[in-house]
């Protein structure tokens, strides 16, 4: 069964911000015909008048099922796929961030968010283990997918010998590091990528025999360990390249 070649991106930030990244095409925008007050809701139409875009005023139900969730805000929007790039076409620039094994959408909705904001706009996503781009880590991450490059055309293991052919180094974080994130900021190699591993599963043990550091975040509470979408927008923030 061939795969539908557009798809309902729901939430407001969401739809403000592809259209504004103009990543896709975007055939219609649906908004909720009883919330022409709301002052988010009236700033989106207002915006999209500007644009070519038709736009609909429907029921909250047919929201609800366009968007296949109840969590749309009273915004849905009709689109191309997300644009992945090509994996070998974005060596060059760094930084990097490769998630491994981070298997909720909501955590890498809420790291891609992070990853936006702290200047990480190279992102690679390995083939299995890691959702694709959908709608809802699109909601999670309010849009900032649009403002990212990401590829999704190989496997973590396959990154990393990319990486290190093209002379990157390897930040790993991970809960065995032995280098507190914060001692990296004043050394940051001029080419480095990034791998943050998921709270069940961690990243792979080939990326960590091929990694460069291997670091941590320093912890004083008694329970073990962070989210891991908190863990990455705290070390996404130690490692940023400030300008």
């Amino acid at each position: 069964m061939s795969r539908p070649d557009r798809e309902y991106i729901y939430g407001i930030n969401s739809c403000f911000e592809v259209v504004r990244a103009g990543k896709r095409t975007v055939f219609n925008v649906y908004l909720n015909k009883t919330s022409t007050r709301n002052p988010r809701i009236r700033k989106l139409s207002q915006f999209l008048e500007r644009t070519n875009i038709p736009l609909h005023w429907v029921d909250k139900q047919q929201l609800t099922s366009m968007a296949g969730s109840r969590d749309h805000q009273g915004a849905v929007l009709e689109a191309t796929h997300y644009p992945y790039r090509r994996s070998d076409d974005l060596w060059g620039e760094p930084p990097i961030l490769l998630l491994d094994n981070v298997e909720d959408p909501h955590n890498v909705g809420a790291i891609l968010r992070s990853a936006e904001i702290f200047g990480f706009t190279t992102v690679l996503l390995p083939i299995r283990g890691v959702p694709d781009i959908y709608p809802s880590v699109v909601k999670i991450a309010a849009g900032a997918t649009e403002f990212l490059n990401i590829a999704k055309d190989a496997s973590a293991n396959s990154y990393i010998r990319s990486a290190k052919s093209e002379d990157y180094s390897i930040i790993v974080l991970d809960m065995s590091g032995t280098i507190d994130i914060r001692d990296l900021r004043e050394k940051l190699p001029p080419k480095f990528m990034v791998i943050i591993g998921g709270e069940d599963r961690s990243v792979g043990q080939y990326i960590l025999n091929n990694a460069d550091y291997v670091t941590s975040i320093h912890q004083h509470g008694k329970i073990n360990s962070l989210n891991a979408s908190v863990a990455a927008a705290i070390s996404l923030f130690a490692l940023q390249k400030v300008q």
